[in-house]
């Protein structure tokens, strides 16, 4: 059987670390959970961060806060406002962003959560890198939505300028591994926008286990009382020359509290491909 060098070239040793975290907006105990936040990711020091549930009021959101703090660059987008607070996703990155564009997704029949899906056009050391982050419907009778909206977010990643790194797309996608809206995304549904189809980092590098985002071990969640999942992903599209975007590691990350609280209801998902 043939090594990988053989299709790919001789591999790539350096790692480009990507992260996806949905933050919980300014639920819950909001202002104490901030600070952990930051401490959570000053800790972990990915390249680049997708973010869902960033809150902003009046000109300023907590993506330029932790930004400012942390020495990122920010892209921000939202389409929900709930009593004079924004809520939306946002992209932070090590490296400058050249350009970002979003675009709304659509909810069908269903009442419009107002989700969207951004893209940062970042200006990476070894090249240039399309960053996408997104956040689907939540409610489990919504996965027709989901699937609408997995479509929408596939094509506008396939119309995204040409990229010479393949598109990594993070997010909380409100779906299981086993789904048909996340088989969309990694070929074992119809995919929406061929050839586009992306590896699953926690199934190509993950430990092995369940890899949970949505437990009741986090007292955060148990509140709502719904079964523990996998509902938050780092997903590559198919490797280049070098082996450019392959995961070579898969970790979930804020599992634990700080000082006695969790910084969010969800887990983090951090990946390490090759760039």
């Amino acid at each position: 059987m043939d090594s990988p060098e053989s299709n790919f070239g001789p591999l790539i040793a350096t790692r480009l670390r990507i992260l996806t975290w949905n933050l919980w907006g300014r639920f819950g105990p909001w202002r104490e959970r901030q600070p952990r936040i930051e401490a959570t990711l000053a800790q972990l020091d990915a390249d680049v961060v997708g973010l869902q549930e960033v809150w902003a009021e009046e000109g300023r959101t907590f993506a330029d806060v932790l930004a400012d703090r942390l020495g990122y660059h920010a892209a921000y987008a939202s389409r929900l406002e709930l009593e004079g607070i924004h809520l939306g996703i946002a992209i932070l990155s090590r490296w400058p962003i050249l350009a970002y564009e979003h675009r709304p997704l659509p909810a069908g029949d269903a009442p419009d959560e107002c989700r969207l899906v951004l893209r940062a056009d970042i200006d990476g050391p070894r090249g240039p890198l399309q960053v996408f982050t997104t956040h689907l419907n939540w409610r489990f009778d919504h996965g027709h939505v989901r699937q609408a909206q997995v479509a929408a977010v596939a094509q506008f990643v396939r119309d995204s300028p040409k990229r010479f790194y393949p598109p990594i797309l993070c997010g909380d996608l409100n779906a299981t591994p086993t789904s048909v809206e996340i088989g969309m995304l990694t070929g074992r549904a119809a995919v929406p926008a061929p050839p586009l189809v992306f590896h699953d980092a926690w199934e190509a590098a993950g430990d092995g286990a369940p890899g949970y985002t949505w437990s009741n071990a986090n007292p955060f969640a148990a509140r709502d009382l719904e079964p523990d999942r996998r509902i938050d992903y780092v997903l590559v599209g198919w490797p280049k020359a070098g082996g450019a975007g392959h995961v070579v590691r898969a970790s979930v990350e804020a599992t634990e509290p700080i000082d006695g609280m969790h910084g969010s209801d969800h887990s983090a998902v951090l990946a390490e491909l090759r760039y």
